[in-house]
């Protein structure tokens, strides 16, 4: 096993040569490789000494920290044409076992003695940044030093991978294939993005002098922490009760993006006034990301091909092992767009209105043109495929159960479990369900699944704009659960398995189609794939199961990692939707892909109608694992990505 770390330097602004920056090029040097072979002494090799042939001509496996950094520099700088199967990321490994991704989060997290050098920030910025004069600093003794750093990340990385869970096959399969989706890369229009960000400019101003006017001069600015004051002292009690979070007993108004996107869905005058809701909804325009991702797909654009390239960090989401957005961020994208995007596209590149056109304001119409911005090469389609209803499938096929058996039918036989819902809340027969009806059952199911309660589905329901008392928000939860009674049983199932399974050391606990265990440290439990997950660091407290949280970050003086409680209905989510990613990963495995985004994947092919036929044959004919699961994927042949 060859453990490897590279450190260099750029003629270019080094922010944008990232972990997973595909910008590499000749402006990029390398200062050294630092690098061992099993658990042998770390050497440092430099550009002023012959390559060494051990390294050239290895044939094993190779672990870096971000691996993809490493692999490019030895392909494209270097010119040494490893195989991508050779390469294995730490960084990976880590979040595969639901720990953070960075070298020295990690090192922290499982109290290694192997920590991260804190020094490599300074010397990089030192060495590898060039100065204003375009030179570079070359001071022999800063140099031994970050030597000494590149070596100390080699011992720090060998010695956490070494503490962790090894990646078994198939997620070493998965992260080939991730990285050569990374490769592959997506054509972005860039035109398009350069556009976006000009009429964001104007749109900025507009912002700031709506605001001034709507307070006659007493908010100039909605990033200004007077505005949320401003807002509190205006809106109603109900109002007030959104704007309020508690952390740690404590009660703190805010005004977040959940916050105000509740506060919009409210259309009630009396709590939130019109002159209030305006600003409010400035708010939202200005602090929405859309601008900054036109810009930044605009700025990672290949100069040669326009293609954007490492997009996705896999296993991003380290609780399910779900992929994540680096760059692009294609995960966060709007899911509305717009209806004609080529028409919208062509007013904006030549710079005419387009609002009230394409939209009531220019962020709306921005976020519309988001997905559209990525489009597939000259002569070829994107073919995408959504899987439909995927998480009210996998909960109760999870289950394991004659009840949820009964929930699967309905997907079997094609009836509209939305109406089912409906049906069992007001009592009506199924087939005399109202729209208005049904739309609420959709809110059901979107908000209830995983042991949601009242304050799950007033919020889902605000999103769809309905807002209902308490008393009748309880009918609906009630509802739901009279329409699938398999649901409290298998919450209440999980709980009482991760409890006997802490109480139980090394005793494997089955609770549906999922089985617990509990090590002594960390709470494990297997999928039915095979993929095995955990909560690290798992124990109870008082009534209580506590984790470490890999998503958090501590405090520099912390003494223990941030933790987070435990409870069935996170654990059925995060068994879900660990189940629902297994599923794209396998479909992953039969196609060639451009983009995969939360349950839908995206070809890029000059043969479209063979490649729906195929995607769609990848993503609904379930594995050996899945037998019984049924699946349905909606394709489409777009010019554009859209929804």
């Amino acid at each position: 096993m060859l453990w490897l770390d590279f450190e260099t330097r750029s003629r270019c602004d080094l922010k944008t040569h990232g972990v997973y920056n595909y910008s590499l090029d000749a402006s990029t040097d390398v200062l050294c490789m630092s690098y061992a072979f099993n658990d042998d002494e770390v050497r440092t090799w430099t550009p002023d000494q012959p390559f060494p042939e051990d390294v050239r001509q290895y044939k094993g496996q190779i672990r870096a920290h971000n691996a993809a950094f490493e692999r490019l520099v030895l392909w494209h700088i270097l010119a040494i044409p490893f195989k991508l199967e050779q390469f294995y990321c730490t960084a990976t490994q880590a979040r595969a076992n639901c720990l953070p991704g960075s070298l020295e989060d990690i090192g922290r997290a499982i109290s290694s003695t192997m920590k991260k050098d804190h020094r490599g920030n300074q010397l990089i910025r030192l060495l590898s940044i060039p100065r204003a004069d375009g030179s570079f600093n070359d001071d022999p003794t800063l140099m031994a030093e970050m030597i000494a750093y590149c070596e100390q990340d080699v011992r720090a990385m060998r010695a956490v991978s070494k503490a962790m869970r090894d990646l078994d096959d198939d997620e070493l399969r998965d992260y080939h294939i991730n990285e050569r989706i990374n490769d592959r890369g997506v054509l972005v229009d860039k035109a398009l993005c350069d556009a976006a960000v000009r009429y964001a400019s104007a749109e900025l101003e507009e912002i700031q002098q709506i605001v001034a006017e709507v307070t006659k001069g007493e908010i100039t600015s909605v990033r200004s922490p007077k505005m949320r004051q401003w807002v509190w002292d205006r809106v109603g009690p109900e109002a007030q009760k959104m704007m309020t979070l508690y952390k740690d007993g404590e009660a703190k108004q805010s005004i977040d993006k959940t916050v105000r996107a509740n506060l919009l869905a409210m259309n009630d005058p009396d709590q939130v006034p019109p002159d209030v809701e305006e600003v409010i909804q400035c708010a939202d325009d200005l602090w929405a990301s859309s601008v900054a991702k036109f810009s930044r797909l605009a700025a990672l654009a290949d100069e040669d091909d326009h293609r954007v390239r490492g997009a996705f960090v896999f296993a991003g989401g380290s609780a399910t092992g779900r992929a994540s957005s680096y760059g692009a961020q294609v995960h966060n994208f709007t899911r509305k767009c717009a209806k004609e995007p080529d028409e919208v596209r062509q007013a904006m590149v030549r710079g005419h209105a387009i609002v009230p056109k394409y939209g009531k304001r220019v962020t709306d119409v921005l976020k519309g043109m988001l997905r559209p911005a990525l489009l597939p090469a000259e002569g070829k389609s994107f073919v995408v495929a959504d899987y439909a209803s995927i998480e009210a499938r996998v909960t109760p096929w999870l289950s394991n159960s004659p009840q949820g058996d009964a929930k699967l039918e309905l997907f079997t036989t094609g009836k509209d479990v939305y109406k089912v819902n409906a049906a069992a809340t007001f009592r009506v027969p199924y087939d005399e369900v109202t729209d208005d009806q049904r739309q609420i059952g959709k809110v059901q199911e979107l908000a209830l699944g995983f042991s949601g309660g009242i304050g799950a589905f007033a919020a889902m329901g605000r999103a769809y704009g309905i807002v209902l008392p308490e008393s009748d928000a309880r009918r609906m939860v009630d509802g739901w659960r009279r329409a699938n009674p398999w649901a409290m049983t298998y919450w209440q199932s999980l709980e009482s398995a991760y409890m006997r399974a802490l109480r139980n050391k090394n005793h494997p606990i089955e609770v549906g189609r999922v089985t617990y265990l509990f090590d002594g440290t960390h709470l494990w439990y297997a999928l039915p794939s095979g993929r095995v997950l955990c909560y690290p660091y798992a124990r109870v407290e008082g009534d209580q199961v506590t984790y470490l949280k890999a998503a958090w970050k501590p405090a520099q003086d912390a003494k223990e990692w941030p933790r987070a409680r435990l409870w069935r209905g996170l654990a059925c989510e995060n068994i879900t939707q660990a189940t629902a990613n297994d599923l794209l990963r396998y479909a992953l495995r039969q196609v060639d892909a451009v983009l995969h985004v939360h349950d839908e994947i995206v070809l890029e092919t000059d043969l479209p109608d063979a490649a729906a036929l195929e995607l769609q044959r990848a993503m609904t004919i379930p594995p050996n694992w899945a037998g019984g699961l049924p699946l349905k994927a909606e394709v489409k042949i777009m010019r554009r990505y859209n929804k």
